[in-house]
């Protein structure tokens, strides 16, 4: 009964440690590896970096693009413009202008 009690006192502290250490081992490797861990964060970051440099370059095409159409609008046509797309509708090219065909 003496011996019972003994092992008794020290399994059962014994057993509470160590599920208490599984417990923590656990939370600390999904906080690490989990879908919300630090790795996910991590390649999230990565992914809203790239959507950043598409949105810059996106922002950058449309300003370009912007300007050319107020060219395109104002009282007076500017030249250069007028006579790149005239050029790209009509086929047509310049005498002097290189051509080189691609496959």
């Amino acid at each position: 009964m003496v011996v019972r009690k003994r092992a008794r006192a020290i399994l059962l502290p014994l057993g509470l440690y160590a599920v208490s250490a599984l417990a923590a081992v656990y939370f600390v490797r999904e906080a690490q590896t989990g879908s919300r861990g630090l790795e996910a964060k991590r390649a999230l970051k990565i992914q809203a970096y790239g959507l950043q440099q598409d949105l810059n370059a996106a922002r950058e095409d449309r300003t370009e693009w912007e300007r050319r159409v107020a060219l395109l609008r104002s009282d007076q046509i500017d030249r250069d413009l007028l006579e790149e797309r005239a050029r790209l509708v009509l086929g047509r090219v310049h005498p002097n202008d290189v051509v080189i065909f691609t496959p």
